[in-house]
């Protein structure tokens, strides 16, 4: 007791301050530290929820786009496939049409050239029959005027006929 006197201290405002300081804790830590306490726990859950959250999303993310690529590059492949079935295709059609138009043509060629040669024998012909009636007609002349006797135009021109085997 001494000592507390001699430190100018009073013990029983001392106990008093004591209890007041232990009641304002307790007050403070049910009130004020529990809540706040609480409050800090909930939000670092939320925190902790939103990062996990993030995180899933993040993977999930990452899971699409993988799909996503795996899709483009499927997508991509089948349209390569069908763009060069397409050629194909075009390119083998391209080259019957071709096949076809020559066999067309050289068919058309064939039909040319024997009409051509038809029309020249045709022509040959007529002309070697002109060429005889011609002979006939200078050979009848020619006899008119070297027997100066004519039997009958008729007659001579079969007779030349008949002789140079013109019918």
């Amino acid at each position: 007791m001494k000592l507390f006197n001699v430190l100018g201290l009073d013990l029983k405002i001392l106990i008093a301050q004591f209890i007041n300081f232990a009641i304002f804790f307790f007050v403070l830590y049910k009130f004020a530290y529990k809540p706040i306490l609480k409050f800090l726990d909930e939000r670092k859950d939320k925190i902790e929820k939103g990062l996990e959250d993030a995180e899933k999303a993040g993977q999930k993310l990452l899971s699409i786009e993988n799909e996503e690529k795996e899709i483009i590059e499927r997508a991509t492949s089948e349209a390569k496939k069908s763009a060069k079935e397409i050629i194909e295709r075009a390119t083998k059609a391209g080259e019957d049409k071709r096949e076809a138009i020559v066999l067309k043509t050289k068919e058309e060629l064939k039909d040319i050239v024997k009409k051509e040669k038809e029309d020249i024998e045709l022509e040959k012909n007529k002309a070697i029959k002109e060429i005889k009636t011609q002979t006939a007609e200078l050979i009848a002349e020619s006899l008119k005027k070297i027997l100066e006797e004519k039997i009958d135009d008729k007659k001579d021109m079969e007779i030349i006929k008949k002789s140079l085997d013109i019918k």
